[in-house]
């Protein structure tokens, strides 16, 4: 297992990203060597660099095609129909640059003999790792108590085949638990089988939930087990490195206390304010016909202002007003007061529900960020109204305040829209791991998922 941003990556995610864009390089160089009749001499003629940039390109689309998330592929028709659809995008941009510099063009023919290969090469890759992870090494984790961080710990990692993850078992105090049904498999033993557990099943980690242990389990049997070689580790921290996100509802102050992370240097403070800044100048400047658009479509679409103010709570709770474009009736909340938008929302009228879902709506925000109210990367700035009401029914709510809102986060690329105190505890759980994880790389990671977010139209 390799760790990538602070989550835990399987063998496979790890030898596919670098092995197919190898086979890509490959599939475009022999595509090249093909139609060229096979004259070495093109090499030294900038070909290389233009059958990289092809391979870059196809990359691109296919991770804009979803085809590197490997819970939505597992599917081979599935996976071949996105192949397609990639490779498709992958032509029209190609064709667009080459209409733009005609010196770029390689040959004619070459992306089409490219493409087949790359079908080809890509579908085998894909189904020899599939094949693989079905009969290769899969991390064994025998999970301690059978409450309901620990159902759910083991409900995630049963779905997440990808993740090449095995639960032995679950280990209970109570012998009289021994072969009850958890989720699957069930319990297999009590505390003091924990070392022969371990040994005839092969077991790596023994995963233990202190909500379950506090005042159950031996703890100085458990150190005698732990010096003679058992490896343990805290249920929160498994569970943070194998969904990216932290769970909260069994979690006491101390863990954020002495947990790893949830640092802030002044340098990377410096440097996310800096990008910030730069950022936010370049987008206006860049952004400045697209708004004066989304502008003139807001007048003519429905009555009244086309920008909309509201307060909004940031760093260290100071509240602030963001601005958008407003893609609600002006009367939305005449009636009902404060309440959370949903998906199919009545109160958004037609073309505000596209403003959404291109995030049009949100490029106001750019002059938020340059006033340092926001960043360009953080959790999403809530009402007041429903910060007192979410601080009142979901522990550690108010840590999300260290950090500056953002106008895309961790939990806007992994979670889709809720309007629920569920839905709000989702995505808490997401924002603390951002907050832990903090660096100007996972910045850029998320900024890099949210394009991809905003042209798959995810989300509300």
């Amino acid at each position: 297992m390799a760790r990538v941003l602070n989550q835990r990556v399987s063998w496979r995610t790890v030898a596919l990203i670098p092995g197919e864009s190898a086979l890509i390089v490959g599939a475009v160089a022999a595509s090249v060597w093909l139609r060229l009749d096979g004259e070495p001499w093109t090499w030294q003629q900038g070909v290389l660099a233009k059958g990289l940039l092809m391979a870059l390109v196809c990359q691109l689309c296919l991770y804009y095609g979803d085809l590197y998330n490997l819970r939505i592929v597992s599917d081979r028709r599935e996976l071949f129909v996105r192949l397609l659809q990639s490779l498709g995008a992958a032509a029209v941009l190609l064709g667009g640059t080459y209409v733009l510099m005609p010196s770029l063009v390689l040959a004619r023919g070459v992306f089409v003999t490219a493409a087949v290969l790359v079908i080809a090469i890509i579908t085998g890759w894909r189904f020899a790792l599939d094949w693989l992870s079905s009969v290769g090494p899969r991390e064994r984790l025998l999970l301690v108590g059978t409450g309901p961080a620990a159902v759910v710990l083991a409900r995630e990692l049963y779905q997440r085949k990808e993740l090449g993850v095995q639960i032995v078992g679950f280990v209970d105090p109570d012998r009289a638990k021994v072969g009850m049904p958890v989720i699957n498999p069930g319990v297999i033993g009590t505390i003091e089988d924990i070392p022969q557990i371990v040994q005839s099943h092969a077991v790596d980690r023994v995963v233990v939930s202190l909500a379950d242990a506090r005042g159950k389990l031996p703890m100085d049997r458990l150190l005698d087990m732990k010096l003679s070689g058992v490896t343990f580790d805290h249920l929160a921290s498994v569970y943070e490195e194998y969904t990216g996100k932290i769970a909260v509802e069994n979690l006491r102050p101390s863990w954020f206390i002495f947990s790893a992370g949830f640092r802030k240097s002044r340098l990377v403070t410096a440097c996310k304010r800096l990008v910030d800044i730069l950022a936010a100048v370049v987008g206006l400047l860049l952004a400045l016909p697209l708004m004066l658009m989304t502008f003139a479509i807001v007048k003519l679409s429905s009555r009244g202002p086309a920008l909309y103010h509201q307060r909004r709570v940031g760093q260290h709770g100071r509240e602030f007003t963001i601005h958008k474009f407003r893609t609600m009736r002006t009367d939305a909340e005449a009636k009902t007061g404060a309440v959370w938008a949903s998906a199919g929302d009545p109160r958004i009228y037609p073309l505000g529900g596209l403003l959404r879902r291109s995030r049009l709506d949100e490029l106001p925000q750019l002059w938020n960020v340059l006033r340092g109210e926001m960043s360009f990367v953080g959790p999403r700035p809530e009402r007041p109204e429903f910060v007192a009401q979410l601080a009142e029914q979901i522990p550690f709510y108010g840590q999300r305040h260290a950090v500056k809102p953002g106008i895309t986060g961790w939990a806007q690329v992994r979670y889709s829209y809720g309007a629920s105190v569920e839905d709000a505890m989702e995505k808490l759980q997401y924002d603390l791991f951002y907050i832990k994880n903090l660096s100007i790389a996972f910045d850029l990671f998320i900024i890099f998922s949210t394009i991809k977010t905003v042209l798959l139209r995810r989300g509300l």
